[in-house]
């Protein structure tokens, strides 16, 4: 069975688990965001984080959620996470309704259902156990049974076969995060949730985890899901989606597939990173589209600009109200 299979009958029985099989949506998407909305109340105040967003997201996607501070990507990592609870709207994660899952089941959801990279990769590691035993760690506690071996496969698939049994001190700072990153995969998790892991590293380096991301993506099937505010990430995932003001604004989406940009780049010096992608304007499911920064610039529009619309031929052309009309 492919892994992407997999991950898909796992879902269909935590989905009986979690009582979700009558749940209303597309059972190919490991993540449903429909008219998501996020509000934060203090004593005096209410922030919307997220206002309406809508996003789906395929069984073994590469892909990554960008956005500069307070648009919103944090908190639906944390509510993907089951850290945080929606206040309203559609969130179904791995078949799970995670408006309906009751607060007994979190724990065994945060547990079976995803993994967690942090930036500060001091929150996955332990520091006087060696990498296996991290790696090890989370397993045991779970029960496993075949926890020496599987810990030994993940530290192979992110590149560390030789260094498993070194101490944490004896390891790099992209190697601890590539650690981390076995740690997170060793509950065998549908998703995997990167929160900014190459933050605080260099470019080599990020290279080298992004490396491991795509090859425990490709070999296990997992989702992998990358918060970020870098846009440069695009170049290493299929899919980029930007949220901005708590709404899904736009997607990138690579033109070719990974494998045929690597034929390439063995057939020359480097693709430039504007042709790996292109940028889609996302329409949401109320009819609402975000343009692009500078588009708005370029035309001089603002958001008190009124602008009309019209039809031509498959076209949609949308220009400035001329203030004689």
């Amino acid at each position: 069975m492919k892994p992407k299979e997999t991950a898909m009958k796992k879902k269909s029985m935590r989905a009986r688990e979690y009582g979700g099989e009558d749940l209303d949506y597309d059972p190919s998407n490991v993540i449903t965001c429909e008219n998501l909305v996020k509000i934060y109340k203090t004593k005096d105040t209410e922030v919307v984080a997220l206002q309406g967003l809508d996003l789906d997201i395929k069984f073994g996607e590469m892909m990554a959620i960008i956005g500069n501070s307070g648009s919103g990507k944090s908190t639906l990592l944390n509510m993907i996470g089951g850290l945080d609870r929606p206040s309203a709207g559609k969130l179904i994660v791995n078949g799970i309704d995670l408006l309906r899952i009751r607060h007994n089941e979190i724990t065994a959801y945060k547990k079976n259902t995803v993994g967690f990279v942090w930036q500060n990769n001091a929150r996955n590691l332990i520091p006087y156990l060696s990498a296996r035993q991290n790696v090890e760690l989370p397993m045991i506690i779970a029960g496993r049974k075949n926890y020496r071996k599987r810990a030994a496969d993940l530290l192979r698939i992110v590149g560390l076969d030789e260094r498993m049994n070194n101490r944490l001190r004896e390891l790099s700072g992209g190697e601890q995060q590539r650690v981390a990153i076995a740690i997170a995969m060793a509950n065998e998790p549908s998703i995997l949730l990167a929160d900014e892991p190459t933050g605080a590293v260099d470019t080599a380096t990020a290279t080298q985890i992004f490396r491991a991301l795509r090859r425990l993506n490709k070999e296990t099937g997992v989702t992998v899901i990358i918060v970020t505010h870098d846009r440069g990430v695009a170049k290493n995932v299929d899919r980029v989606v930007a949220i901005s003001d708590g709404r899904t604004s736009s997607e990138f989406i690579r033109k070719k597939s990974y494998t045929e940009e690597l034929e390439e780049l063995d057939r020359m010096s480097g693709v430039e990173e504007s042709d790996t992608h292109e940028e889609l304007v996302v329409i949401d499911r109320h009819g609402r589209l975000k343009l692009p920064e500078e588009f708005m610039e370029a035309t001089g529009f603002d958001r008190n600009s009124k602008i009309k619309m019209e039809m031509d031929g498959g076209k949609i052309i949308i220009y400035r109200q001329e203030k004689d009309e």
